[in-house]
């Protein structure tokens, strides 16, 4: 006599849920140049930073790791004589574990959410080194890495329509 298959055997498998652990987090990179110490400036001093942010992701010979690198270059200038009060550079990377995720979305994802799970940190340490370098503590602003990403695809776009 043959089994009838029970509700739960007949029921559509729902897709599992993304799931990403962060191994691991560490400073690859990291230029602090204080030059106001080097070359003192006279005068008044209104600081213009500016801040490149750069993201790079690769797979790991390992099973669903990613490596994920957020680089930063900051720079203050004295607003007006556009001297250099420091810059710092700062490359600092995520590995992590993810399983679920589909290949098409993979991208996106290791270029959005990962480098959000570093920003606090991030955060943290551009904030102790401009502090140590003897500056006020640059407390970086939000970063929108869906914007950051969607200027990346615009400008690849961009330079393949320049190509052809």
């Amino acid at each position: 006599m043959a089994e009838t298959p029970t509700p739960q055997d007949t029921a559509p498998t729902t897709p599992q849920q993304p799931k990403m652990q962060v191994l691991g987090q560490f400073i690859r990179d990291l230029s602090f140049e204080n030059v106001v110490s080097q070359k003192p400036i006279n005068g008044e001093v209104t600081p213009d930073i500016q801040v490149q942010v750069s993201l790079d992701a690769r797979k790991r010979t390992q099973d669903h790791q990613f490596e994920v690198v957020v680089k930063l270059k900051i720079t203050s200038k004295n607003r007006g004589t556009e001297s250099v009060l420091f810059l710092l550079e700062l490359e600092y990377c995520g590995i992590f574990h993810i399983e679920n995720v589909p290949d098409e979305q993979m991208h996106p994802y290791l270029m959005i959410e990962c480098p959000r799970m570093l920003f606090p940190f991030l955060r943290r340490i551009v904030s102790d080194i401009t502090r140590d370098g003897g500056f006020p503590p640059l407390n970086l602003d939000n970063i929108d890495f869906v914007a950051l990403y969607r200027q990346e695809l615009a400008r690849r776009a961009e330079a393949n329509k320049l190509q052809s």
